[in-house]
This record gives structure tokens, C-alpha cells and sequence, in this order.
């Protein structure tokens, strides 16, 4: 299998909403283009925010989703598009981008096709995101940086 492709979303500010509309935009825009994307959260963390913002960051969209581990009402066939996680355990279900919102290094990355890192200008995260870069030079992968204006 070959290497993911690996993104940093680099935002300006600290604001801790802007980065979740930062990423609700990148699953919705991801989930156009016909991916099926997983976003992972720590455990305890900003999933619940998120899960809420899916149903309101924009008047004219609405991202299906689901929490991982939740029974799926959809027909098998048709499972929602966009898994939100906040759990290590991942399904080859969840589909071929991952949009990480956690510390580390999402578990079994290589197994995705895209990982996208969102990081912002908060001091901690900006830390861990700069942890994150050198984890997947080590292993071969050469990240794209992306630095991104008026994210809000």
C-alpha cells in the first residue's frame, strides 16, 4: 500500500471554534468529492462540539455523520458518509480520509489514503501538530503545509 498523502492546515488564530468550522468545512468539502472521512478527537475532547457544529456551521449544508460505535440506522449500503471518533479502535468502514483533530499521530495512519491535520496558532496544539510533522518525516512522508487565511 502506498503512503498517504499528509496536509497541515496551518489557521492563524487560536480560536477554538475556527478550527472546528475549519474542519466541518474540510469533511463536508471531502465528502463532495465522493470520500468517506473519519475525524478523530482525544477521548473526552471536542467531539461532542464538533457533533454539533456538523448540523450548524453553514445555512445552505448539512454533513451526514455518525459517533463511532453508535448503532447505524442507515441501510447497509448507505452508512453516513462522515464517522466523527474520539476512540483509537478504527473500522476499514470509515473510509479513505481522516481529519485529525487529536495530540498524536492518528493510530494506523498509513492504512488511510489522505490525512488531514488541522493546526492552529494556540501554543499546545501548535506544539503537538509540530510533533506530529517530524513523527511522519521519520517515517518517510514529507507533509505539505498549507497555511490558511481568514479561516473563521
Amino acid at each position: 500500500m502506498a503512503a498517504p498523502r499528509v496536509d497541515f492546515y496551518v489557521l492563524p488564530g487560536s480560536d477554538h471554534a475556527a478550527r472546528l468550522r475549519f474542519a466541518c468545512r474540510l469533511a463536508e468539502k471531502a465528502w463532495m468529492q465522493r470520500h468517506r472521512v473519519r475525524v478523530q478527537f482525544e477521548p473526552g475532547g471536542e467531539l461532542e462540539a464538533f457533533d454539533q457544529m456538523l448540523w450548524t456551521f453553514s445555512d445552505r449544508s448539512f454533513v451526514p455523520h455518525r459517533r463511532a460505535g453508535a448503532p447505524d440506522d442507515a441501510p447497509a449500503p448507505a452508512p453516513p458518509p462522515v464517522v466523527i471518533a474520539d476512540t483509537a479502535e478504527g473500522d476499514p468502514a470509515d473510509g479513505d480520509f481522516i481529519i485529525n483533530l487529536a495530540a498524536g499521530v492518528p493510530p494506523a495512519f498509513e492504512d488511510w489514503t489522505r490525512v488531514a491535520e488541522v493546526v492552529d496558532s494556540d501554543p499546545g496544539r501548535r506544539q503537538r501538530g509540530r510533533e506530529r510533522f517530524r513523527a511522519y518525516r521519520e517515517r518517510g512522508i514529507e507533509p505539505a503545509t498549507h497555511e490558511m487565511r481568514n479561516e473563521s
